[in-house]
Protein backbone atom coordinates (compact mmCIF):
# COMPACT_ATOMS: atom_id res chain seq x y z
CA UNK A 1 0.00 0.00 0.00
CA UNK A 2 0.90 3.37 -0.50
CA UNK A 3 2.63 5.26 2.07
CA UNK A 4 0.92 8.73 1.44
CA UNK A 5 4.23 10.50 2.82
CA UNK A 6 6.36 9.36 0.42
CA UNK A 7 4.57 11.37 -2.32
CA UNK A 8 6.52 14.37 -3.31
CA UNK A 9 5.19 18.13 -2.73
CA UNK A 10 6.99 20.52 -5.30
CA UNK A 11 6.98 23.34 -1.64
CA UNK A 12 10.80 22.42 -1.50
CA UNK A 13 11.33 22.34 -4.99
CA UNK A 14 14.52 24.48 -6.40
CA UNK A 15 15.61 25.95 -9.75
CA UNK A 16 19.62 26.98 -10.44
CA UNK A 17 20.01 28.77 -13.49
CA UNK A 18 24.25 28.12 -14.48
CA UNK A 19 24.65 27.77 -10.50
CA UNK A 20 22.54 30.77 -9.15
CA UNK A 21 19.17 29.98 -7.27
CA UNK A 22 16.38 31.15 -8.58
CA UNK A 23 14.07 31.44 -5.07
CA UNK A 24 11.27 34.02 -7.04
CA UNK A 25 10.20 30.85 -9.46
CA UNK A 26 7.47 29.08 -8.20
CA UNK A 27 6.91 26.58 -10.78
CA UNK A 28 9.10 24.84 -13.72
CA UNK A 29 7.50 22.21 -16.25
CA UNK A 30 10.18 20.46 -18.29
CA UNK A 31 9.71 17.24 -20.73
CA UNK A 32 11.39 15.92 -23.91
CA UNK A 33 9.56 14.46 -26.98
CA UNK A 34 10.75 12.19 -29.18
CA UNK A 35 10.29 12.28 -33.16
CA UNK A 36 8.92 8.76 -34.31
CA UNK A 37 9.34 7.42 -37.87
CA UNK A 38 7.14 5.24 -38.59
CA UNK A 39 8.11 2.74 -40.84
CA UNK A 40 5.92 0.13 -43.50
CA UNK A 41 8.05 -2.98 -43.67
CA UNK A 42 7.27 -5.70 -46.00
CA UNK A 43 5.73 -8.75 -44.86
CA UNK A 44 4.99 -7.48 -41.61
CA UNK A 45 1.18 -6.39 -40.95
CA UNK A 46 2.37 -4.02 -38.36
CA UNK A 47 4.16 -0.48 -38.34
CA UNK A 48 7.40 -0.21 -36.61
CA UNK A 49 9.09 3.06 -35.24
CA UNK A 50 12.62 3.87 -35.28
CA UNK A 51 13.49 7.31 -32.82
CA UNK A 52 14.08 10.10 -34.80
CA UNK A 53 15.28 13.79 -33.22
CA UNK A 54 14.34 14.50 -29.45
CA UNK A 55 13.03 18.20 -28.59
CA UNK A 56 12.82 19.55 -24.90
CA UNK A 57 10.51 22.36 -23.91
CA UNK A 58 10.04 23.89 -20.79
CA UNK A 59 8.20 26.64 -18.64
CA UNK A 60 9.41 28.56 -15.85
CA UNK A 61 7.37 30.64 -13.92
CA UNK A 62 7.24 33.11 -10.67
CA UNK A 63 7.57 36.76 -10.04
CA UNK A 64 9.54 38.99 -11.39
CA UNK A 65 12.51 40.32 -9.18
CA UNK A 66 15.41 41.15 -10.90
CA UNK A 67 16.08 42.07 -14.47
CA UNK A 68 17.78 38.96 -14.97
CA UNK A 69 16.13 37.20 -17.97
CA UNK A 70 15.93 40.83 -20.37
CA UNK A 71 19.84 41.06 -19.46
CA UNK A 72 20.46 37.63 -20.25
CA UNK A 73 18.54 37.74 -23.75
CA UNK A 74 19.09 34.60 -26.19
CA UNK A 75 22.26 33.73 -24.63
CA UNK A 76 22.14 29.67 -23.57
CA UNK A 77 21.69 28.78 -20.08
CA UNK A 78 21.87 25.28 -17.98
CA UNK A 79 19.11 24.51 -15.65
CA UNK A 80 18.97 22.07 -12.39
CA UNK A 81 15.96 21.75 -11.16
CA UNK A 82 15.98 20.24 -7.66
CA UNK A 83 12.42 18.53 -6.63
CA UNK A 84 12.85 17.66 -2.48
CA UNK A 85 10.93 16.93 0.17
CA UNK A 86 11.85 16.41 3.81
CA UNK A 87 9.53 12.99 3.66
CA UNK A 88 9.97 11.56 0.55
CA UNK A 89 13.17 8.62 -0.51
CA UNK A 90 15.39 11.43 -1.10
CA UNK A 91 15.81 14.60 -3.76
CA UNK A 92 15.84 14.36 -7.53
CA UNK A 93 18.07 16.50 -9.48
CA UNK A 94 18.07 17.04 -13.21
CA UNK A 95 20.10 19.11 -15.80
CA UNK A 96 18.75 20.89 -18.53
CA UNK A 97 21.27 21.76 -20.81
CA UNK A 98 21.94 24.45 -23.15
CA UNK A 99 18.72 26.12 -22.88
CA UNK A 100 17.49 29.39 -24.50
CA UNK A 101 14.21 31.52 -24.12
CA UNK A 102 11.58 31.15 -26.70
CA UNK A 103 10.94 35.35 -25.96
CA UNK A 104 11.83 37.69 -23.48
CA UNK A 105 9.11 39.32 -21.35
CA UNK A 106 9.90 43.10 -21.79
CA UNK A 107 7.02 44.06 -19.36
CA UNK A 108 3.68 42.85 -18.11
CA UNK A 109 2.12 44.63 -15.07
CA UNK A 110 -1.27 46.12 -13.20
CA UNK A 111 -1.12 48.60 -10.90
CA UNK A 112 -1.50 46.74 -7.28
CA UNK A 113 -0.55 43.29 -8.25
CA UNK A 114 2.73 41.17 -8.31
CA UNK A 115 4.63 40.89 -11.17
CA UNK A 116 4.61 37.35 -12.74
CA UNK A 117 7.57 36.17 -14.81
CA UNK A 118 6.90 33.77 -17.36
CA UNK A 119 9.72 32.00 -19.75
CA UNK A 120 9.10 29.34 -22.04
CA UNK A 121 12.49 27.74 -23.36
CA UNK A 122 13.96 24.85 -25.30
CA UNK A 123 16.76 22.61 -23.89
CA UNK A 124 19.14 20.48 -26.04
CA UNK A 125 19.77 17.79 -23.75
CA UNK A 126 19.06 16.42 -19.83
CA UNK A 127 20.80 14.48 -17.31
CA UNK A 128 19.87 13.20 -14.37
CA UNK A 129 22.37 13.80 -11.67
CA UNK A 130 20.60 12.43 -8.78
CA UNK A 131 17.27 9.88 -9.20
CA UNK A 132 14.60 9.03 -6.62
CA UNK A 133 14.98 5.38 -5.23
CA UNK A 134 12.78 3.77 -3.05
CA UNK A 135 14.18 1.76 0.18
Amino acid sequence: MLDASRVILGTHGQLHIDGVWQTHINKLEASVEIEKRELNLVGNDWKVHKNGAKKGTGTMTGYKVTSDMIQRGFQKFDIISKLDDPESYGHERVRLIRCMADKIQLANWTAGEEVPEETTFTFEGYELLDPIVAN
